[in-house]
């Protein structure tokens, strides 16, 4: 997956491994850069707060930025459309080339494509961004905040993710849609109707742009055996490599208990909570390689699933978890106004607000957070790895969730969807979703299947190792590691495993490393400590297993 980038320029892997082209031009790498009058040089893909980026600034809010750099279109790119693509820019970007404006996006969280095959002049041509990251939280926000601390974090403003050039036909395969089950894959390419797929040394038809793969002896997909099934698709001059494993989800009662079923059987997604931040790049981490070290030191530890919280990562990620085998639950993005009274404090005493109805009653708010869970699950759901989507997390920025959540299976009716993570539970939602951080674990009162969708955090803070010497934010403290390893295994052995064989489907610890000022992760916030060994928490994942299957005979 490699292309026409060379070291040292950084992120110069492929951007996205589900539709991959032999030809691309990699755009990161300084820039120019201006903001507030002051000319300097950035580096892309690296957001202006971060040390990585070369500045480490926080551009004033709403204050707008300016990034400039030249390129030269490869000759023999003659004749091609021109698709300049951008992973991520926060939060709204105006794009220009050779002084023509071509695009405007608004949204801080996914990536956008322009055609500027009709800009692009013979030799040295420039590329211009103007971005302003005004923290609407009329779009999804995430956890930016002007006056970061505790479970809020710094802002990332600009460019975070891969800029690049890629040359295609006049016609192309636009996207890939991928639907699968036990034994079979539906192929359906965007853009085109005739062509072919390539798969295990055979060629199948597409037809009106589908294509159906069976498959004799199917080996499903899962943390223990990550399978890919590797194929192309070709049509007219364009050809794209791609990827499906099989696998299924289902919601079947087993001794009388609701329980979330990964390839027909009781599976527990034993989790963590991962909220993709990094000391040095803030949103990015300095390389793409650093997802594979987060998804192999969490496996070490037993872990199966990763609770990707209120973010959403470069492709990259989802393909290592693809390929490494680690479950993921995806967070939509939250909009709209936080309230602490309402949506943290009155909830953790157990007040239960009994509709969402006139939540987050902007107009504008809604419609882009609908417009963005849309745009989230077409751009993620080809991933096996994705298990469960969640909507809404802690009634931030909730409203109408049953029907968001009709919404959602509209657009994918093959996951689980968590509505309402933690409270302000409606009708309408697959899991019966639990934060509990300040009492005895428990399960809930619904009749679906259960999840702890947030629990533990726990703090051992080493110092050398924090972004905040002076403060510390976590929910339990521990002065040496050996007590923080003691009640850490503690609070699974006596508390989640009892769960687990009553009906507890899956637990997501906060969190898999620390962020900020919070100290609660298992590795530090430089990714430098890994708190625990393997050998001190791997034995329970197979334990929280056996509870399952133990408890659960076929209904």
């Amino acid at each position: 997956m490699e292309g026409r980038s060379i070291p040292p320029l950084p992120w110069n892997s492929y951007p996205r491994p589900q539709l991959v082209r032999a030809e691309w031009l990699c755009l990161n790498g300084s820039w120019d850069f201006r903001c507030n009058g002051e000319s300097q040089r950035i580096l892309v893909p690296f957001c202006t707060e971060s040390l990585l980026s070369g500045l480490a600034t926080v551009p004033k809010i709403g204050r707008e930025m300016e990034y400039r750099r030249s390129f030269r279109v490869p000759r023999d790119w003659e004749g091609k459309r021109l698709l300049l693509h951008f992973g991520a820019v926060s939060r709204m970007a105006v794009v220009l080339v050779n002084g023509r404006e071509l695009a405007k996006h608004e949204n801080s969280y996914l990536p956008f494509t322009v055609d500027i095959t009709q800009a692009v002049r013979p030799g040295e041509n420039e590329l211009q961004l103007r971005v302003i990251n005004d923290l609407s939280h009329k779009y999804p926000w995430g956890k930016q905040k002007e006056k970061r601390g505790g479970m809020w974090y710094t802002p990332c403003s600009g460019i975070w993710q891969t800029v690049w050039l890629e040359p295609v036909p006049e016609h192309y395969i636009r996207s890939l849609s991928i639907r699968t089950g036990a034994d079979w894959a539906r192929i359906t390419a965007d853009g085109i109707q005739e062509g072919r797929v390539l798969f295990d040394g055979g060629e199948i038809p597409l037809v009106d742009g589908k294509a159906m793969i069976h498959i004799s002896s199917p080996r499903l997909w899962s943390p223990e055996d990550p399978y890919l099934y590797r194929f192309s698709v070709i049509s007219g001059e364009d050809r794209v490599e791609s990827y499906f494993a099989l696998r299924t989800l289902e919601i079947r009662e087993w001794g009388g208990i609701p329980r979330l079923c990964l390839n027909g059987k009781p599976y527990f997604f034993h989790g963590l909570l991962d909220q993709g931040y990094w000391s040095d790049g803030l949103y990015t981490p300095a390389g793409p390689e650093a997802f594979e070290k987060d998804i192999l030191s969490m496996k070490s530890l037993g872990f199966n699933t990763l609770r990707k919280h209120i973010k959403i990562e470069p492709d990259r990620f989802y393909y290592d978890c693809d390929r490494l085998g680690m479950i993921v639950f995806q967070d939509m993005v939250n909009s709209g106004d936080y309230r602490f009274f309402r949506d943290t404090a009155l909830p953790t005493l157990h007040w239960q607000k009994r509709s969402d109805r006139f939540l987050n009653r902007n107009a504008d708010t809604r419609r882009h957070f609908l417009e963005a869970m849309d745009q989230t699950v077409r751009l993620l759901q080809n991933h096996p790895s994705i298990c469960l989507w969640t909507i809404f997390n802690e009634g931030w920025g909730q409203f109408l969730a049953d029907e968001a959540y009709l919404r959602l299976k509209e657009l994918d009716d093959s996951r689980f969807v968590d509505s309402t993570s933690g409270w302000f539970h409606q009708k309408n939602s697959d899991v019966d979703s639990l934060h509990i951080y300040f009492e005895k674990l428990h399960l809930g009162r619904q009749k679906r299947p259960q999840l702890l969708s947030e629990f533990g955090g726990y703090v051992w803070k080493l110092p050398e190792h924090s972004f905040n010497r002076e403060k510390t934010y976590g929910y339990r403290k521990f002065a040496d590691r050996e007590s923080y390893v003691k009640a850490l295994r503690g609070l699974y052995e006596n508390e989640l495993l009892p769960l687990a064989r009553m009906g507890l489907c899956g637990a997501v610890y906060t969190q898999l490393s620390d962020v900020e000022d919070e100290t609660n992760g298992l590795f530090t916030f430089d990714r430098q400590v890994l708190k625990l060994r393997p050998e001190e928490l791997s034995d329970l994942s197979m334990a929280l297993q056996i509870a399952v299957n133990q408890s659960s005979t076929p209904s």
